[in-house]
């Protein structure tokens, strides 16, 4: 004995409701993103034979060009205000690692001036970055 049941259609979902919802948020997350250009220092290290790798994920960065423009973790400063700036920096930082990228051509006056002030600031330890030839 047949049985006669509904008839069965295949059922298709329609797409084109979904591709219209994914075209409007990739328009929306497009018109949203921000697009920024990281601004850093333009520097040339020195060079070392000797130099080794350094772990500086949570270490305070300063970085010196070679007009002497100084910036403590990309924030450019005012060299006068150096010592008030490391110390705020570091006060609250279980890390008191402190990493200097230095242009070749800055003067050593300078160097040692950061440095000193890093040193006053309270660093742990403080790196001078390099690059090998």
């Amino acid at each position: 004995m047949q049985f006669e049941g509904l008839p069965r259609r295949r059922r298709i979902p329609t797409l084109t409701p979904l591709i219209d919802i994914v075209f409007l948020l990739l328009v929306f997350f497009l018109l949203t993103a921000h697009f920024v250009k990281d601004q850093s220092l333009d520097i040339v290290l020195p060079e070392a034979q000797s130099a080794n790798t350094l772990n500086d994920e949570d270490a305070l960065q300063i970085s010196i060009d070679q007009h002497g423009s100084i910036s403590v973790n990309n924030q450019h400063i005012n060299p006068d205000k150096l010592d008030e700036v490391l110390r705020k920096s570091l006060h609250g930082r279980s890390n008191k690692q402190v990493i200097l990228r230095g242009d070749q051509t800055v003067s050593l006056g300078l160097t040692v001036k950061v440095m000193d002030a890093a040193r006053k600031a309270g660093a742990g330890s403080l790196d001078i970055v390099t690059r090998q030839p």
